[in-house]
């Protein structure tokens, strides 16, 4: 494709993703990009690109098309987004040449306000602070409940891409074999700092169609995800809960360093993210894993009351540590969000809290950097639950300092991972 065509796509996926505004970017692009199956690997890879950017850098380009009658179109943010991205002036002006598969001439309004960008740096000093740092106004006191003093230094942590990260599945390999495969389709990644399953590569690649990917050697899990494992401690012959599973990211890590040995019992209330489970599990030869559904009237949690030796509650969130790689969200995020997610946080915790056996562990995450979500729920939890307390994670797969925490938030800045927060507790002993 031609530059022009890609500028023509790019603009075209930025109206489908702003037609859905409450429906994430990903799942928009893959449908726009299953649709139009003639569009290469590279070229899906660079209309993606400058999706993205706009995305990442939407407040800023608002804010320099603030004054352009009739706001900022996806044709105009997308010329913003090329143009304070460093692209000479002209070069990206004449992309819009309305010739077949180019993006439509520019209006003279348009021309007008592309060509005010002359000499102008994305972000500017007389910005606000969440437009320089693109989060909601509204979500400035708790950020700043959050992060204090650390807050710019965080939040421009979270506005670069994120890189790829992986987990070796050690039912099938080790971490060297796993590199030495990936070595093999040209995928170069490192080991990973925290984690001793880890890899990472930088940016997206073509992880999937690799053969490691295919045979299960692999899974794409951030470095994060998978000491939120580490923190379960699961041990072989246990009875584990993976109570929002989802498409069971976490149980496959789960029955790993489980070794494929005692049961885990992988529950949600999607029966199209179970589903979509099957073929993970499989790919990754683990035998351990029984699914649930959680249904209305459900007599199911009940009827195994303090029955698991591990129940771990990966609670639904507003993903406000996924913002590298979903930088969408923080569009979409308002604050009757944040209300509703915190009540059903405390909901889920008090409902899965019953499943754990006498001396059993409950581990609490999300992947959010905020304290509503996070240790202010732990908090609440403890002063309606008696029964449970903070304990240290221990174990010998987490970093030393992580081992002797009873809670821990990572961030991009601090840990080079997403931000995920993780709190661990006992259930007192009978």
């Amino acid at each position: 494709m031609t530059p022009a065509a890609r500028l023509s796509a790019a603009i075209d996926l930025l109206c489908a993703i702003e037609n859905v505004p409450r429906r994430p970017a990903d799942a928009t692009a893959n449908a726009f990009f299953r649709e139009r199956r003639y569009i290469g690997g590279g070229d899906r890879r660079a209309i993606s690109g400058l999706v993205w950017d706009v995305l990442r850098s939407w407040r800023r380009l608002h804010w320099h098309l603030r004054d352009v009658p009739g706001g900022a179109s996806p044709r105009l943010l997308c010329g913003a987004s090329l143009i304070l991205g460093g692209q000479p002036m002209e070069h990206a002006r004449t992309l819009y040449t309305g010739e077949r598969y180019a993006p439509d001439l520019l209006s003279s309004r348009e021309d007008i306000a592309l060509k005010a960008l002359a000499g102008r740096e994305l972000t500017d000093a007389a910005m606000p602070r969440a437009v320089r740092l693109e989060y909601p106004d509204w979500l400035d006191p708790r950020l700043e409940a959050s992060f204090g003093d650390a807050l710019e230094t965080e939040m421009a942590a979270m506005e670069g891409s994120a890189p790829l990260d992986l987990r070796v599945n050690l039912l099938k390999g080790t971490r060297e074999k796993a590199l030495a495969a990936l070595r093999r389709e040209s995928l170069l990644a490192n080991p990973t700092e925290l984690s001793p399953w880890g890899l990472r590569l930088d940016g997206r690649q073509p992880v999937t169609a690799a053969e490691p990917f295919r045979t299960g050697l692999i899974e794409i899990q951030d470095e994060g995800s998978q000491l939120v494992v580490a923190a379960m401690n699961a041990q072989p012959g246990e009875r584990v809960l993976d109570f929002c599973a989802g498409a069971a990211g976490k149980t496959l890590a789960l029955a790993m360093t489980m070794e494929n040995r005692g049961q885990i019992v992988a529950c949600d209330v999607s029966a199209q993210r179970l589903e979509g489970a099957v073929k993970r599990l499989r790919r990754a030869s683990v035998h351990n894993v029984e699914r649930h559904l959680l249904v209305s009237g459900d007599k199911w949690i009940k009827r195994r009351a303090g029955t698991f030796d591990r129940v771990l509650v990966d609670a639904p969130c507003s993903g406000t540590g996924t913002w590298r790689r979903n930088p969408d969200a923080r569009i979409r995020l308002t604050e009757q969000d944040i209300r509703e997610l915190t009540f059903k946080q405390g909901e889920i915790l008090d409902r899965a809290a019953t499943l754990v056996k006498p001396g059993g562990r409950l581990v609490y995450a999300t992947c959010s950097i905020l304290s509503d979500e996070n240790m202010q729920q732990i908090t609440a939890f403890l002063a309606r639950n008696t029964g449970f307390e903070l304990v240290p994670a221990g174990g010998d797969v987490l970093p030393e300092t992580l081992r002797e925490q009873s809670h821990f938030a990572l961030t991009p800045y601090r840990n080079g991972t997403d931000g995920f927060f993780a709190a661990i507790m006992r259930r007192h002993p009978a």
